[in-house]
């Protein structure tokens, strides 16, 4: 459709139910006419909202975005333990939960916001011995994964609806995460605490480091005008920005290290003075050295 003229920058999709993050990826590989096309951290086929594509020399600025927190809402079955801590997978367990309280669950959910341990999910892409854990899985084999530390920064629970006759429970929460955090693993620890079993029924991320489903295009949409947010806009979003003059935008472009950026140790977006992302520089050993460096004025 665009014969490769699609320049630099980031894709901010609103995925659709039913796709793979790698699903979109293809599509979007043919709506740009190019192959250097990648993702920024994997949505399950039954997730819709924000996924941020990466587009030619953007894609160099994934694995930072990657890192970001994430904002989601979501829908937590009480009553109900499954094999996949979703909907996709079969019952396995749960106890009727029509005793649970209110005053329960907000207790429960206090418990599992902050900085917290959790074992993800047997069904996630993590892999085990060079393999994902979802294969092994589905292979029949019991996969037991390590819990690591996930900050939960926000938990809150908007509405409880009992359904099936009061024997389940279902809350309406939204939640602001750490990278890494499983949002399925969650709903799964909520109902092992109160006793009844848990799974996620719906789950949508509504934002990723800066990027908003407000700013987030459907596939039909994109295949309408592919939308692209510039390179030079992604850098100044994302980093901290450091401004430089022509004589260090010149030695940053050839990798050459400059004086030390004042405000942060931090990865920093360094510009040109004509608004050009050169480079993101990092202060090692007493200067401002490259971690990656664009081609300043170059062809994607």
């Amino acid at each position: 459709m665009n014969s490769g003229q699609v320049h630099s920058g980031l894709i901010i999709v609103d995925k659709p139910q039913g796709w793979t993050s790698h699903d979109v990826v293809g599509r979007l590989r043919r709506l740009a006419g190019t192959r250097k096309v990648g993702h920024a951290g994997t949505l399950d086929p039954m997730a819709t909202g924000v996924l941020v594509i990466g587009i030619n020399r953007a894609t160099r600025l994934l694995t930072f975005i990657v890192g970001t927190s994430k904002t989601y809402t979501a829908t937590i079955r009480l009553g109900q333990s499954t094999l996949t801590d979703d909907a996709e997978g079969e019952v396995t367990g749960g106890s009727i939960a029509a005793a649970v309280t209110e005053e329960d669950i907000r207790a429960a959910v206090a418990a599992l916001t902050g900085d917290i341990q959790q074992v993800p999910s047997s069904v996630s892409a993590i892999k085990v011995k060079g393999e994902r854990s979802y294969a092994r899985v589905r292979a029949g084999e019991d996969v037991d994964l390590p819990a690591r530390p996930v900050t939960v920064h926000r938990f809150d629970v908007h509405a409880v609806r009992r359904v099936s006759n009061g024997r389940l429970q279902d809350l309406d929460v939204t939640v602001d995460c750490s990278s890494g955090t499983y949002i399925r693993a969650l709903a799964r620890d909520l109902g092992d605490a109160l006793g009844v079993g848990g799974h996620l029924t719906a789950l949508r991320r509504t934002k990723v480091g800066p990027y908003s489903i407000e700013q987030a295009r459907t596939l039909d949409e994109l295949a309408q005008d592919l939308e692209v947010l510039p390179l030079d806009d992604a850098g100044r979003a994302l980093f901290p920005v450091r401004e430089l003059t022509d004589a260090e935008a010149a030695d940053v472009s050839h990798g050459r290290r400059i004086g030390p950026s004042s405000e942060t140790d931090a990865p920093v977006a360094a510009f040109a003075p004509d608004g050009t992302l050169v480079a993101l520089l990092e202060n090692r050993g007493g200067a401002a050295r490259t971690t990656l460096v664009f081609a300043p004025g170059g062809q994607d």
